[in-house]
């Protein structure tokens, strides 16, 4: 068998077989890409990659198909999930299938905004940094995670944040802006706590960024953030461990109350 046939084997990858769907639905429909692309708000050359399987689709472009098709029967939105997690490396698939059921999401982070409340720009920008040849599917992956926040019983989010994390610039100022922005609608919506780590001088122990996931059923999950990859610790010491840390955490930051103002200083302070 060639290459080219393989490359073209709709059953080669999830990726593979949502863009060959694309195509057929498109074809019955009597659609160009150019339409396709004018109706899901993109352009013919996203159109023509999601068809190939060289890109991973957005959530509104399945959402799309499944307008625009008549015989879809909200097809390509069943789907997606399949081709996101498609999207993530091999050893992250677990946490983000655990990430997405999870009630509640804890997250310490002492760098960096973490990926599940970043703005679009911010994160092309964290991830631009490892040079991936697939930055698109990726960014695309990243920002689709955060629909746990934002679904009709949303998971509750905590965060404890260093203030390096507001003033470590990442892009440009533009991009800084937006996130502070972002994290302070957060800070300010009810069901989310977000707490930040004034920078006084004095280091309080803690480098690794970790999270705690916990669910309507079954024992809380631990996820630290390491390099070359992350892991996931479900022993109950490690777990017990992890909260006791959390717990230290929130009680050397700021109340939430008081984080939309220190993070609004920041901002004005560093990016205005």
């Amino acid at each position: 068998m060639s290459v080219e046939a393989e490359n073209d084997d709709p059953t080669a990858s999830p990726l593979k077989h949502f863009g060959s769907e694309v195509r057929l639905e498109r074809d019955r429909a009597g659609m160009s890409r150019e339409d396709l692309g004018l109706a899901a708000r993109c352009g013919y050359s996203l159109v023509a990659k999601i068809e190939s399987g060289a890109r991973v689709p957005p959530l509104t472009f399945a959402e799309s198909c499944d307008r625009v098709f008549p015989y879809s029967q909200g097809r390509f939105v069943r789907m997606w999930p399949m081709v996101l997690r498609y999207a993530f490396p091999p050893w992250f698939r677990p946490y983000a299938e655990l990430e997405l059921i999870a009630t509640s999401v804890r997250m310490f982070q002492p760098q960096l905004v973490p990926g599940l409340v970043q703005t679009e720009s911010y994160a092309r920008a964290v991830l631009r940094t490892g040079r991936p040849v697939n930055l698109d599917d990726l960014v695309t992956a990243r920002i689709a995670r955060q629909r746990i926040l934002t679904r009709d019983n949303p998971a509750g989010l905590w965060l404890v944040l260093n203030e390096a994390v507001l003033t470590n610039t990442v892009g440009d100022e533009c991009i800084m802006r937006e996130q502070l922005a972002h994290l302070c609608q957060l800070a300010e919506t009810p069901r989310h706590r977000v707490q930040i780590i004034e920078d006084k001088g004095s280091h309080h122990g803690y480098h690794c960024p970790f999270g705690v996931l916990s669910f309507n059923e079954g024992a809380d999950v631990v996820h630290v953030d390491g390099f070359p990859r992350s892991y996931l610790l479900a022993e109950q010491d490690d777990v017990s461990t992890a909260r006791n840390a959390y717990d230290l955490l929130t009680a050397m930051a700021t109340p939430p109350d008081e984080s939309a103002k220190l993070i609004d200083s920041v901002l004005k302070d560093n990016y205005s």
